[in-house]
């Protein structure tokens, strides 16, 4: 089984859902000797089998695939209705079709953990919640090293009591979604650095440290307080290899773009981004409704895309944002490395 101590550099390229994580970014970024993983979120199996099947062609470095765990169908559509009303109008101005509202989605989840035990994928992460033990089970037995996303000391017990081979505790700096177990509950609010060390006192899991980290310093000050790795994302955004909207890119390093909020606007759960004009419309009246406002949002955003219209994008980003490289992800893997010295740092 693959563990965080065999890696060259514990430096870890975040899942990124919605193109970001390519084949190539998790190449350049595994055979710089990191770890790297696709992002499954929102993909339709077959797709994923097919990302998967780009990386192992291309390298025989470990991997990861990352899956989010579905939530429970909604219950209550009224605030979703009460939202698609106050989008119509914007999705009529640039002529967007808002799609029928979906009380239930999976994501295919079924499928997918029976594709990664099929393709044998050494690394697999959960976000959102975890796992179901018979799918813990089923690729432990494949020897694959489990990981479960956490964002407090309640979900890192769960996650341990889960079975698990690793934790990845997720701070509030983290660009993104919040990785918390249920949709409704606000995340926790404990800095990266002080809840790391509070679940290193709690688990002897192997711990990945992810949200905001940006700098060489960051990293050193992570891996003394327990980390055995640490996980970015946002630092390889802007890389050659990132599949990231060109207009995405280009925000991290407008100045317009100062400053990044937690909104539900885009989806319906709590996640990080640069504060743009489609959040100062919509964070106030977004319900707590996910996946379905994804779901609702999604032509919207895609509209924006094609547009290159930064302000109705979801620039998901953590506040470390203007670190961001425009660079060969090999090449940001290395500078991070070099600047702690390139030494692991035993725990304080």
């Amino acid at each position: 089984m693959f563990s965080l101590t065999d890696l060259r550099i514990p430096i870890i390229a975040a899942p990124m859902a919605g193109g970001a994580s390519t084949p190539e970014l998790v190449r350049s970024i595994t055979e710089g000797g990191g770890l790297a993983f696709l992002a499954a979120g929102y993909k339709h199996p077959d797709a994923m089998a097919r990302q998967i099947t780009d990386v192992k062609q291309g390298s025989r470095r470990p991997y990861g695939v990352n899956v989010f765990v579905p939530a429970p169908p909604m219950t209550d559509r009224s605030g979703v209705d009460a939202y698609r009303l106050e989008l119509e109008a914007t999705a009529v101005e640039h002529g967007v079709e808002l799609p029928p509202t979906r009380v239930s989605d999976d994501d295919w989840f079924s499928d997918k953990v029976a594709l990664l035990i099929e393709y044998r994928v050494p690394v697999v992460s959960f976000t959102f919640g975890l796992p179901p033990a018979a799918a813990v089970d089923g690729l432990h037995a494949v020897d694959a090293c489990v990981i479960a996303t956490v964002t407090s000391l309640p979900e890192a017990a769960l996650a341990a009591a889960r079975g698990v081979d690793v934790l990845c505790v997720q701070g509030p700096e983290a660009g993104g979604h919040r990785a918390t177990f249920t949709t409704i509950e606000e995340p926790e609010t404990t800095p990266l650095p002080e809840l790391v060390s509070a679940v290193r006192r709690l688990s002897r899991l192997p711990l990945i440290a992810a949200g905001g980290i940006h700098s060489s310093a960051g990293i050193t000050a992570l891996l003394a307080r327990g980390a055995d790795a640490v996980q970015l994302g946002t630092a390889f955004l802007r890389t050659v290899e990132s599949g990231a909207q060109r207009a995405h890119k280009d925000a991290l390093v407008d100045p317009r773009f100062d400053h990044t909020v937690v909104t539900r606007a885009f989806s319906g759960r709590p996640a990080r981004g640069l504060r743009n004009a489609f959040i100062a419309a919509h964070d106030a009246t977004a319900p707590r409704a996910y996946p379905q406002v994804h779901h609702l949002t999604s032509g919207l955003r895609a509209d924006a895309g094609r547009r290159g219209d930064a302000d109705g994008l979801a620039l998901w980003a953590g506040t470390g944002f203007r670190s961001a490289l425009d660079a060969p992800a090999s090449v940001v893997l290395a500078r991070l490395w070099q600047g702690t010295r390139g030494r692991r740092i035993e725990s304080a």
